[in-house]
């Protein structure tokens, strides 16, 4: 392991440099010499200790060291995942969870936060059928997002909005809110009603293929991982005015290992190109083509029709969804959960998120 003595001396754990009860730094970064060296250095079979010019002491446990050296976490997955496409899911018989049990039992919660973790959907099923049922359960999940669309939403396909959801058209794969800078981390949704034919929910891994991709055009997954692509919302339909704009990459990635993390991925939002290079502009359309050409594969599409009582919670970073279209009365509800605290609540277990 290698480490530089000024990073050695800002991570001091000491009473004087750190707060153990917060879990925060007292000391100020800013004040450690660039080039500070300490006076004595010893290490035992467990620790390392410095002694720094003024005296000042620092351990460190040598475990606690491994755990935090650059050269074990550069190439470290920040969140295990599980890919799949809709043969792997339908035989890893993943289990859908009651609304009792999901409601009372801590054990039930943190099974459900973990499958929701690695595949980014998870299934309740028995759910009473009306809006404030779905609210309770989201909110058991995590915190409710308020959004321009309201906290709970609870609509048909009247065009009430200014978007395709609220028709009865086919919606291909997408993921929403791409028009956020950040876009909304958890969707919930739960179908009411339908008296009629048709509806089925649609539900596409974009992480399973976004690996595809890398793995087999590797120049396009690091094209659409770094141009920026604009999208928007504009409405202006029975009193809802909103202009929403948000710039990202299709494919985001953390810059220090590459590993991806969220996906803005919707042909419908998508503004002109007219920040693109020209000289990348067939590049870019080619790439896409890539993508999409996986994500429309029927190996990966994963079918559903979403019942009264059975509520579907989708990792909205990672997970794609569309509907086919359908005939009769429609009527659905659900919201938005911050994906912060969806991803603290698993970790309170002990998972990994």
């Amino acid at each position: 392991m290698r480490f530089d003595y000024v990073w050695l001396r800002d991570h001091c754990r000491s009473a004087s440099c750190y707060n153990s009860k917060t879990n925060q730094r007292s000391l100020d970064t800013a004040s450690v010499d660039l080039c500070i060296q300490p006076k004595h250095v010893r290490v035992d079979e467990a620790t390392l200790f410095l002694t720094w010019p003024d005296d000042h002491v620092t351990k460190y446990s040598l475990s606690w060291l491994m755990k935090n050296s650059y050269e074990e976490q550069k190439d470290k997955t920040i969140q295990p995942r599980i890919v799949w496409n809709a043969k792997s899911y339908s035989e890893a018989n993943i289990p859908s969870f009651t609304y009792e049990d999901f409601l009372l039992s801590e054990e039930q919660l943190k099974k459900f936060l973990e499958v929701f973790v690695l595949y980014g959907i998870a299934f309740v099923e028995g759910v009473p059928v009306h809006l404030e049922a779905t609210e309770v359960v989201a909110q058991r999940a995590g915190l409710i997002r308020d959004t321009i669309y309201g906290r709970m939403w609870d609509f048909t396909s009247d065009f009430s909005r200014g978007d395709t959801a609220y028709t009865k058209l086919a919606l291909d794969r997408h993921t929403d809110t791409p028009y956020f800078h950040e876009p909304c981390g958890v969707q919930v949704l739960h179908c009411l009603r339908h008296e009629g034919t048709g509806g089925k929910t649609l539900l596409v891994d974009g992480f399973n293929a976004a690996e595809r991709l890398r793995e087999e055009f590797p120049e396009d997954f690091e094209l659409l991982s770094t141009i920026p692509v604009r999208h928007e919302f504009i409405e202006s339909v029975g009193g809802f005015q909103n202009h929403m704009v948000a710039v990202g990459p299709l494919l985001n990635v953390y810059s220090w290992n590459k590993e991806l993390y969220m996906m803005r991925y919707n042909n419908y939002d998508r503004t002109p190109l007219n920040i693109v290079a020209y000289d990348i502009i067939k590049r870019w359309y080619k790439a896409h083509r890539h993508l999409t050409t996986e994500l429309r594969k029927p190996e990966n599409e994963l079918w559903i029709k979403l019942k009264p009582g059975k509520v579907l919670f989708i990792d909205n970073w990672r997970v794609l969804h569309g509907r086919e279209s359908f005939t009769g009365y429609r009527q659905l509800c659900g919201c938005y959960l911050t994906r912060d605290d969806i991803m603290n609540a698993a970790r309170r277990f002990g998972l990994v998120a």
